[in-house]
């Protein structure tokens, strides 16, 4: 086969990335305020959930608190449990959504952890399926995700509206 006779995939929405300017700010504080656009899913009186704008798998959401605490245990047990409440909310919605087979859940603590926004603690959620890895990440450097963010948002916000 010529080079010229393979097949393309197309991403054009990943030129996003690739531009993307370094964040000033926290993207966690930030979604939080009223009229600031957003990927947020829900919010709570002490948590934050909302999409991941450069997911690592299609549904991947991000929970945090809404007080900008770098550790666990500068967390008030009221605002601990409503954390894991709502992560348990997220992966509920998630369910609902992309009924995926397993999830990825963790935190990373600190830069040297791998925590890209290491101010402000952040629980990731990442929902997986069988096959779910395959080729284009090793050989190409690319993940492909099959749905748009905003899409996405929707379906989860309607959801969450079903739930209450």
């Amino acid at each position: 086969m010529k080079k010229s006779d393979m097949d393309k995939l197309w991403a054009p929405w990943r030129i996003n990335y690739v531009r993307a300017k370094k964040l000033t700010g926290c993207i966690f504080c930030k979604a939080r305020r009223p009229g600031v656009k957003s990927y947020l899913v829900f919010k709570t009186r002490h948590s934050v959930c909302m999409l991941n704008a450069f997911p690592y798998n299609n549904g991947h959401l991000m929970v945090s608190p809404i007080r900008h605490k770098a550790d666990l245990s500068e967390l008030t047990e009221i605002e601990a449990l409503d954390l894991f409440r709502s992560i348990n909310k997220a992966k509920s919605l998630l369910e609902k959504v992309l009924q995926p087979q397993g999830y990825n859940i963790g935190i990373n603590i600190s830069s040297a952890s791998g925590a890209g926004i290491a101010g402000h603690l952040h629980v990731h959620i990442v929902p997986r399926w069988f096959g779910d890895t395959n080729f284009m990440p090793v050989v190409f450097g690319t993940k492909v995700v099959s749905q748009s963010l905003e899409e996405l948002k929707r379906k989860l916000k309607d959801a969450e509206s079903e739930a209450d």
